[in-house]
C-alpha cells in the first residue's frame, strides 16, 4: 500500500469534475459528451491549481471556469460544477446564482463537510426563490488541503503560529484553530482512506490536535458505510501508517535558518508558491515557471546544494548538445551514405531523428527553465551573501559557538535586514549560554542596520524562560509554569520541552531523528513518553503503549503545526531513501513558510508582548 497523496487527490478531483461518476483507468472521462462550467472560490482554486492544468480541465469537459465572486452571465443547457468551502458567504452566493437561473443544473461540491445549519440555509433559500429543482446534487468532498508533491501537502491555514502562541488568544479562538487543523487532517486521511496510529509529544497544540482527531475518527468509524471502508482491511499496525504530529516550537531553528539546497533556496529566495514562481527574464520582463512532478530536473535535483545543481545544469546542456549533434550527423545527407545500397538504414535514421525531436525539445525547455532560475538565484546569492549565511549558521549549530568578530562581521556585512535578523536569532538559539554583553553587542549591530528587533526579543524571552525552567527545582517549577502559561499561552509546550529540541546540535534534524525512532517502534528514551492514540482500538487502551503499537512502520504521515518548510520535507525524504528497504513518508503542515515569513510571525508575537523596536523591517526580500 503506497500512499501517493497527489495521485489520490487528483483522482477525487477528476471524479468531481465528471459529476461524481467513476472514471475509467485509461484517463478517459465518464461524460465525454457533457460540457460543463466550473465555479470555485479562492481557496478551492489553490487546491486545484497544483493538480489540474487547463488542458486537463478541457479533457474532462470543462469549457469555462470562473471564480464564484466574479460577475457571470447565464449559460443555458450546461451543468455547473461548483467547488467551494462551506461558508455562509459561499452558500448565499449559490442561492443567488440559482434564483437568477444562471445555469440549468447545479452540482455542488463542498471542500469539507457542510454544517447542518448551512445546509438548511441552502434548502430554505432555494425553496423561497423557487429554484431548488436546479440543485442536482450536494456532495461533501473532504478535499480541504493543498497537495504540492506526491508526499507534500499544506492545509493553507495562515498565521497559525501567531494564533496558537498569542497570549491574548482566548480558549474559544484556540479551539476553533485546533478544530480547523483537525478538519484538514481528517480530509487528508479520508482521501488516502487510512486510519493511522497517532503519536505526538505530550502537551501543547500537538496533543490537542491528536486527541481531537482520534475522537473524530472514532465517531466516524461508528457509521457502517464510512469513508475508510476501503482501507478497513489494514488492521495490523504493520500495515497501517503512523501519523506523527508536532508543534513548530519542537524545533524552531529549521523554520529560520538559511539553507543552500535547491528546493529550499528557490522557495526562500524566489517565492515559490503553489509550485509556481516568477523570475525576471533577460530582457527585463517576468517569466513564469511551473515546478512540479512533471519536471524531471526539479524532481531529481531538488535536494542538491546549489553549486551541484549548477554543475548538473551544465552536464545536461552538454548531453543535449551531443545528442543534437548525433541526430544532425545521422541525417546530414553525407553523399557517401546515399549510394542506394543502404536506403532502408538511412530511412530508419531519419525516422529515429523525427521521433527524437519532441523529447529533445522538451529537454531543452527544462534546461532553459532551470538556467533562468539558477541565474536569478545566483544574483541574489551574490548580492546577499546567502552562501555565507547558510555556512556560518550550519557551523554555529554544529560547533555550538561562533567567533565574536565573525558574528558582528556578518551582521554588519551584506544581506537584507531579514537575513541579518534570521542570523541573529539562529545565534541566539544555537548557543546554550550567551553572556549578556554578547547579546547587547548583537542588538546594537541590529539597530545600526535599522533592523526591527521584536522577533529577536521574543525568542530571547522564550529562551530565558527555558533556562529558568531548567534551573528551577520541583517546588518552584509549577509557579514558573503558571506564570509562563499566562505570559505565553500555548507556547509553554516549547518552553517545557527543554533546550534539547530548541537547540539542534547535529546535522540530522531533531524532527527527522524523532520520526525515525517512532517508525522503528522500539523502546527509545527520546519517544517513550509520546502520546499514543489508535482510533480503531477500544477507548480503554488510550495512551497505553502495548505490543500492538510496536513497529516497524513502513509508512508515516508527519504533520507540523505552525508552519513547515522545504528543509524539513527534504530531510525526511532523505531519511526514507537511505533506509533499506525504503520507507515512505508524507510531510504536511498548516502552511509552508520561508524563513522570512516565519520571522515576521515571531515579530508579530514580539510586538503583541510590547517587545523590540518599532523600526520598519521593509520587504522580506
Amino acid at each position: 500500500m503506497a500512499l501517493n497523496l497527489r495521485q489520490k487527490h487528483t483522482e477525487c478531483i477528476i471524479k468531481m469534475l465528471n459529476l461524481n461518476q467513476a472514471v475509467g483507468n485509461a484517463g478517459g472521462t465518464a461524460n465525454e459528451e457533457v460540457y460543463k462550467i466550473l465555479i470555485y472560490d479562492r481557496f478551492c482554486q489553490d487546491i486545484l491549481s497544483p493538480l489540474i492544468h487547463v488542458k486537463d480541465l478541457r479533457k474532462h469537459g470543462i469549457t469555462l471556469y470562473f471564480l464564484l465572486d466574479k460577475d457571470r452571465n447565464p449559460v443555458h443547457d450546461v451543468p455547473a460544477v461548483y467547488f467551494l468551502q462551506p461558508t455562509p458567504h459561499n452558500v448565499h452566493r449559490v442561492i443567488s446564482d440559482a434564483s437568477r437561473g444562471l445555469y440549468d443544473s447545479f452540482h455542488l461540491n463542498f471542500s469539507s463537510s457542510i454544517p447542518r445549519p448551512l445546509l438548511e440555509d441552502l434548502a430554505t433559500g432555494t425553496i423561497n426563490s423557487d429554484s431548488i429543482q436546479r440543485i442536482s446534487k450536494v456532495h461533501d468532498q473532504y478535499l480541504e488541503f493543498v497537495t504540492l508533491e506526491d508526499n507534500l501537502f499544506t492545509l493553507a491555514n495562515k498565521n497559525c503560529y501567531v494564533q496558537l502562541n498569542d497570549p491574548s488568544c482566548g480558549d474559544k479562538e484556540i479551539e476553533e484553530i485546533i478544530e480547523r487543523i483537525v478538519g484538514g487532517l481528517f480530509c487528508v486521511l479520508a482521501t488516502v482512506a487510512v486510519v493511522p496510529i497517532i503519536r505526538c509529544p505530550r502537551g501543547g497544540p500537538a496533543e490537542m490536535v491528536a486527541s481531537l482527531l482520534d475522537q473524530r475518527l472514532r465517531d466516524h468509524l461508528l457509521a457502517k458505510n464510512n469513508l475508510f471502508t476501503e482501507g478497513g482491511n489494514f488492521t495490523s499496525s504493520f500495515q497501517r501508517p503512523i501519523l506523527c504530529i508536532f508543534d513548530r516550537n519542537f524545533e524552531l531553528s529549521v523554520a529560520i535558518q538559511h539553507d543552500f539546497r535547491y528546493k529550499p533556496l528557490v522557495h526562500d529566495v524566489l517565492g515559490l508558491r503553489l509550485n509556481r514562481l516568477n523570475v525576471k527574464g533577460e530582457k527585463g520582463g517576468m517569466k513564469s515557471f511551473e515546478l512540479d512532478h512533471s519536471d524531471p530536473f526539479w524532481t531529481a535535483n531538488g535536494s542538491l546544494e546549489f553549486p551541484e545543481v549548477a554543475v548538473e545544469i551544465e552536464t545536461q546542456l552538454n548531453k543535449y548538445k551531443k545528442d543534437v549533434e548525433e541526430v544532425n550527423r545521422r541525417t546530414g545527407g553525407d553523399e557517401a551514405q546515399f549510394d542506394g545500397t543502404d536506403l532502408i538504414g538511412n530511412t530508419k535514421h531519419l525516422m529515429n531523428a523525427v521521433n527524437s525531436l519532441p523529447e529533445l525539445t522538451e529537454r531543452k525547455q527544462v534546461i532553459d527553465k532551470h538556467t533562468n532560475i539558477a541565474t536569478a538565484l545566483l544574483g541574489d546569492i551574490k548580492e546577499r551573501s546567502l552562501d555565507s549565511f547558510a555556512k556560518k549558521e550550519s557551523d554555529m549549530m554544529v560547533r555550538g559557538g561562533i567567533d565574536r568578530g565573525e558574528l558582528l562581521g556578518v551582521l554588519k556585512g551584506k544581506g537584507t535586514k531579514i537575513d541579518k535578523l534570521r542570523f541573529a536569532i539562529m545565534y541566539l538559539i544555537s548557543i546554550e549560554s550567551i553572556p549578556p554583553s554578547e547579546i547587547e553587542a548583537v542588538e546594537t549591530a541590529l539597530r545600526e542596520s535599522e533592523v526591527e528587533t521584536s522577533a529577536f526579543q521574543y525568542v530571547k524571552k522564550m529562551k530565558s524562560l527555558n533556562v529558568s525552567l531548567a534551573s528551577a527545582n520541583s517546588a518552584s517549577r509549577s509557579n514558573i509554569v503558571d506564570w509562563a502559561e499566562k505570559l505565553y499561552g500555548q507556547s509553554i509546550s516549547a518552553v517545557t520541552a527543554g533546550v534539547k529540541n530548541l537547540l539542534s546540535s547535529d546535522h540530522q534534524l531533531a524532527l527527522t531523528r524523532t520520526v525515525d525512532a517512532l517508525m522503528e517502534g522500539k523502546p527509545n528514551p527520546e519517544v517513550d513518553s509520546y502520546m499514543f492514540f489508535d482510533p480503531r482500538a477500544p477507548k480503554s487502551s488510550l495512551g497505553s503503549s502495548g505490543s500492538h503499537m510496536k513497529g516497524p512502520f513502513k509508512e508515516a504521515i508527519v504533520f507540523m503545526i505552525g508552519g513547515g518548510n522545504y528543509v524539513e520535507y527534504g530531510s525526511l525524504q532523505e531519511l526514507v531513501h537511505r533506509q533499506q528497504p525504503p520507507k515512505h513518508v508524507i510531510y504536511g503542515t498548516t502552511e509552508i513558510l520561508s524563513g522570512g515569513e516565519f520571522v515576521e510571525q515571531l515579530a508579530l508575537l514580539g510586538q503583541k508582548m510590547g517587545l523590540g523596536s518599532t523600526l520598519n523591517t521593509g520587504p522580506t526580500r
